[in-house]
């Protein structure tokens, strides 16, 4: 059993915690473009600088700037040949547009578990896993959790799949030495409205592969792109990126105080892994309430008592597990995938960007509400 609770009740945190922050450099660029015309261009130099910025950034040769992240991975399974019959893996816990985006296609998902230690697709569960019918697998990296891609990009190039990295969450991770985006044989990043790189929406995709590429190019074309992003919002996300490693840096500094500092609760919040070679970054810092794992009404307890207190967690993806065996084939019972969509509660990142002490306070009512709850 957990120590009681004290009489320290939940802080009222020093939020709200704004996102987009406040930026300089940002409204500079708006200014410049406007006054230069190009905000009102279909396609110029702000867009192809960004090009050339992911280009560098993530050493690709083709990126394809797109309006989300969403549609990215719809291009991608196209850039890929992915057609209709064929089958697609994917993990049993991941963001809802990826399953839609085979099913746009016509293609199958094939849904395979998660590592319950970073929440991301399980290569363990590859190994034994062949099939005629599968195409590609996509490959989301979670949560401040990162795939194991040096071994799923190996037994990938053995079957003969194509791998579509998301990278949605994750600009600007590192992982065995290369950015995590430059493992897959197509990649997307996504640039939403909440998004570490963000223009309010907007999405690109990456690759080597210069008959991906045209593919891509060929579907979207309908005259002109049909899934654009604008100039201006080209114009916002060149600064940030600029920025985006010092403020990962700061990030990470942050949600590691926010786990040390609740870290004697490890038996009822489970956070988030990484190998030892890996420098996640945290759009989304993760906890699995373990006790919801078996009881999810508990989950649904403690998101209402932390909304309550003005936090900024909120509840993880609904996961596949209860999709119709009509729209997926399941590869074995998908025991922790079942188990985080009803356990995962999710930090959001713009805390992580404030000062100590109000990451610090965050913590300190997360823990009170737990052991509220615990004992």
């Amino acid at each position: 059993m957990a120590s009681k609770p004290t009489d320290v009740r939940p802080l009222n945190t020093p939020g709200p915690f704004e996102w987009p922050v406040a930026d300089d450099e940002v409204r500079e660029a708006l200014d410049a473009a406007y006054r230069d015309g190009s905000w009102g261009q279909y396609h110029g130099p702000h867009s192809e600088g960004l090009i050339g910025d992911l280009q560098q950034h993530f050493s690709v040769e083709h990126v394809s700037l797109c309006s989300s992240g969403t549609i990215g991975i719809e291009l991608a399974l196209r850039g890929c040949g992915v057609e209709a019959s064929d089958e697609v893996i994917l993990a049993g816990y991941d963001f809802p547009g990826n399953f839609r985006a085979i099913e746009a296609l016509g293609a199958r998902p094939v849904l395979v578990d998660v590592h319950p230690s970073t929440w991301c697709l399980d290569a363990e569960q590859l190994a034994n896993l062949r099939g005629e019918k599968i195409k590609a697998v996509i490959v989301s990296h979670l949560h401040g959790g990162l795939a194991d891609m040096p071994k799923i990009v190996a037994i990938a190039r053995e079957r003969g799949w194509q791998v579509i990295e998301d990278a949605c969450q994750q600009p600007g991770a590192q992982l065995a030495g290369r950015p995590v985006g430059s493992w897959g044989d197509v990649s997307v990043l996504s640039f939403g409205g909440s998004k570490l790189l963000t223009a309010g929406r907007g999405g690109a995709v990456f690759t080597d592969q210069a008959q991906c590429h045209q593919r891509m190019k060929v579907y979207a074309d309908r005259g002109n792109q049909a899934f654009p992003l604008s100039e201006l919002q080209a114009t916002v996300l060149r600064p940030q990126l600029k920025k985006l490693a010092q403020r990962n840096q700061l990030r990470s500094q942050r949600a590691g105080e926010i786990c040390q500092a609740v870290s004697h609760l490890s038996k009822w919040l489970r956070p988030v892994s990484c190998q030892a070679d890996a420098q996640p970054v945290f759009y989304k810092f993760a906890w699995s309430f373990t006790p919801a794992e078996t009881m999810p009404e508990l989950r649904e307890e403690l998101l209402a008592k932390l909304a309550a207190a003005n936090m900024p967690i909120g509840a993880g993806f609904r996961g596949f597990v209860n999709r119709s065996e009509r729209r997926c084939k399941k590869v074995g019972s998908l025991k922790h995938s079942s188990q985080l969509s009803q356990s995962t509660i999710l930090l959001h990142h713009p805390v992580l960007l404030a000062q100590k002490n109000a990451a610090l306070q965050v913590a300190q009512s997360l823990d009170y509400l737990v052991r509220q709850m615990v004992t």
